[in-house]
């Protein structure tokens, strides 16, 4: 039985997804994150400015992303080529602008997630053009995003930040340039609406053709089983944390089976 854990993890290495259960585990996977603040949600997350120290401004990704990525979350790569420029120059200021303690967890969250995605798009601009993020090595590993003088990777600002910060949504709103992957939102993260975001976010991935829900069955996402803890914390389950959002309710959980996960590029053709 070890040795079968310890394979399962190694497999699960691989891809993106990987579990919290070792600190070692992460930081000789290059999953470490290098002291940068993270500060958990405590409570209802409530959207708000008011209470940071700095309100950074994410308005040129969002003009970025309302240009180049459509309501399906499907992303015109060609097109952010083409603006590489501007697209260079706000990956600049996330790096110049490295979140403190005094940041509120509003402007944490609405930053390392826009800051996952725009790296994620960069790392495909950067190896395009390609077929799947899968075909770069170090994709998750490498550690590439900058962040002040801190170069982290994405694994990293995935499992070793935003997964520890207490808020399972973000899970929804990270896109993994994949097909199966929750979709690129073509609006920035903001912390005036952080929440309404993430609830939105989440909504539309549940309510997707990516999960088939009917009453009696369901066939679901690989990501209720690769982060099945992220959702069951304390006395839930799975299925009681989909059905918040379900607009179809399961009754017969016992009945569950998870979709392949398609890492095909999610490129707008």
């Amino acid at each position: 039985m070890k040795n079968y854990i310890l394979l399962k993890r190694i497999l699960i290495m691989a891809i993106f997804p990987i579990g919290l259960s070792s600190c070692a585990l992460f930081s000789a996977a290059g999953f470490s994150s290098k002291g940068l603040p993270h500060t958990n949600v405590k409570g209802e997350l409530i959207s708000t400015i008011s209470n940071t120290s700095t309100n950074i401004d994410h308005s040129t990704w969002h003009n970025l992303l309302q240009k180049y990525v459509d309501e399906k979350g499907m992303v015109n790569y060609k097109g952010f080529k083409n603006d590489r420029k501007t697209f260079d120059k706000y990956i600049k200021m996330l790096s110049e602008n490295r979140p403190d303690h005094t940041w509120s967890v509003q402007e944490q969250l609405s930053y390392y997630i826009n800051a996952y995605n725009a790296n994620t798009v960069k790392l495909v601009l950067d190896n395009y053009p390609l077929k799947s993020v899968q075909s770069i090595d170090g994709a998750t590993t490498k550690e590439f995003v900058s962040m002040g003088t801190k170069q982290i990777s994405l694994g990293a600002l995935e499992n070793s930040i935003l997964r520890r910060m207490n808020e399972p949504r973000v899970n929804f709103a990270i896109c993994k340039a994949a097909i199966s992957s929750p979709r690129l939102l073509n609006e920035a993260y903001t912390a005036d609406a952080i929440n309404e975001q993430l609830e939105y976010a989440t909504r539309s991935f549940i309510n997707s053709p990516k999960n088939i829900i009917k009453p009696e069955s369901a066939q679901l996402s690989r990501l209720f089983d690769w982060y099945s803890g992220d959702f069951t914390g304390g006395s839930i389950t799975i299925g009681e944390y989909i059905n918040r959002y379900s607009e179809v309710k399961m009754k017969n959980w016992n009945n569950i089976s998870f979709k392949e996960y398609n890492w095909n590029l999610n490129e707008k053709r």
